[in-house]
């Protein structure tokens, strides 16, 4: 693996979690009902990644998983929590699904 250069990761870091789930997932889609509570731009989607299911709450860069009650900010974190995979892992399936 090459070394990630400061501007990939402030990309990755910066990017709609909508953006990555959806490429990241074998299925996404978002709850067209669902109301926030707190930020109104809080989205909720229904996630399948590796077999695994997910809820998740995105807010601009920001994912929150209401089941495992866990969350955390940029793609490369959101790539490590669908894929169940470390830093390396991560920065190389957001490589090849072009993110």
């Amino acid at each position: 693996m090459r070394t990630v250069a400061e501007a990939e990761l402030r990309r990755w870091r910066e990017l709609p979690a909508t953006d990555a789930v959806e490429k990241l997932a074998s299925y996404a889609k978002r709850d067209v009902d669902f109301i926030p509570v707190k930020c109104p731009n809080t989205t909720r989607w229904h996630v399948n990644a590796q077999g695994r299911e997910f809820e998740l709450l995105l807010t601009g860069s920001k994912f929150f998983d209401t089941r495992m009650e866990r969350g955390g900010g940029g793609a490369v974190d959101l790539a490590m929590h669908l894929l169940g995979s470390n830093f390396r892992g991560a920065v190389e399936a957001l490589r090849r699904c072009g993110l």
